[in-house]
């Protein structure tokens, strides 16, 4: 264990326990990772890994004040048009998303399905360019 309180953690994708936010859309489910995230305070990290089912969406965008990161571990996502339900782009496994906080994204569908390593936090994104 870390100066933080962290110690290493190995991941099993084969053994992960998903849950569904009752926030979230069908279809699309959670593990969380690591949670210091504190939205009042506006401060710490939250890792989760995402999961959406084959032809799974969101139904509206999503925006926050902190600082996002999204690595498309595997499958396709789709960035819907939030007027019209047409697809605007569609992006493969490998695909890195950096959004700063106040970015507008979304709406999103999967019809393959994919996972999403997504990381979120406060304070300057350092190093990006």
């Amino acid at each position: 264990m870390n100066a933080r309180g962290l110690s290493e953690r190995i991941v099993d994708f084969a053994a992960l326990d998903w849950e569904h936010p009752a926030a979230f859309d069908d279809g699309i489910d959670q593990v969380v990772l690591v949670d210091t995230l504190d939205e009042h305070a506006k401060r710490g990290i939250r890792t989760r890994i995402v999961r959406f089912d084959p032809g799974a969406g969101t139904r509206v965008p999503f925006l926050h004040d902190y600082h996002e990161e999204v690595h498309l571990i595997d499958g396709d996502q789709s960035l819907i048009d939030v007027a019209t339900r047409e697809y605007r782009a569609t992006y493969r496994e490998g695909s890195y998303f950096v959004r700063p906080a106040g970015t507008p994204h979304g709406p999103f569908r999967s019809d393959a399905g994919c996972l999403l390593l997504e990381i979120h936090y406060y304070g300057s994104p350092e190093g990006t360019r």
